[in-house]
């Protein structure tokens, strides 16, 4: 079930949560990828919030938007790179995009393994992506107060199980959001706290954003739908019942 674009929109940009969610969450994507000098990078689902640190040095930034969710301008004030686009059909030439970031699209599809495809589809050799899911054990996941408490939160290794199945190699993971998502100010302030003790003891605390680090495996150990379609069980192939005269 994806939620309404307006709805996204205000969260990350008019709500005191969602811009320190916002925070938290770029910061870490930036970490992976400090430098994207003539890469494309591409965003799913509601992630142009992440996307903003890329646009100076890239060579190209597409915010892809699907069509049950909507699409807004972005970014603001700056000429349109968002697009709205099938969930499964994306305009991008295959291997083209060099990274990917997903945030608010794979736990809220229809069908996850076809999104999967796409993604790693558009993807060039070599290239990355990073899947934003909400944590199963996480807060964030069991409140409707945020967009991470809608769709199918993850645990890690139900993710990468996912992503493995699909050619994806998971190399590695963070977690952001320690602070429980409430605007009450004692949360607020201590917000820093409660992300400094989880990163240092994430044994005892439960993040509730899972970010993880995969990069397309090329070439593909699957064979694709095609390569099916073309060689059809022996059962469905129709064979002669006499020999012609």
């Amino acid at each position: 079930m994806h939620l309404d674009v307006r709805t996204l929109h205000d969260f990350y940009y008019r709500n005191a949560l969602g811009r320190v969610a916002q925070k938290l969450v770029r910061a870490r994507v930036r970490e992976f990828w400090p430098d994207t000098h003539g890469h494309t990078v591409a965003g799913y689902g509601f992630a142009v919030p992440l996307l903003r640190p890329f646009l100076p040095d890239s060579r190209r930034v597409v915010g892809l938007m699907p069509a049950p969710q909507g699409v807004v301008h972005w970014p603001a004030g700056l000429p349109n790179v968002s697009v709205l686009c099938h969930e499964t059909d994306w305009p991008l030439e295959t291997g083209h995009v060099d990274r990917l970031v997903m945030l608010h699209g794979l736990e809220t599809c229809d069908n996850a393994s076809a999104l999967l495809d796409e993604a790693y589809r558009v993807l060039g050799p070599g290239g990355q992506a990073l899947f934003v899911v909400p944590n199963r054990t996480g807060l964030w996941a069991r409140s409707d107060r945020t967009p991470f408490g809608y769709g199918r939160p993850y645990s890690l290794g139900q993710l990468e199980a996912q992503l493995k199945a699909h050619d994806f190699i998971p190399e590695t993971h963070v977690s952001v959001l320690y602070q429980p998502p409430s605007t009450r100010r004692f949360w607020m302030r201590t917000g820093p706290f409660w992300e400094k003790m989880g990163r240092s003891v994430p044994a005892l605390m439960a993040g509730g954003v899972m970010i993880v680090l995969a990069s397309k495996r090329y070439p593909p150990t699957r064979r694709g739908i095609g390569e099916r379609v073309r060689e059809p069980l022996g059962a469905l192939t129709p064979k002669p019942v006499a020999k012609p005269v």
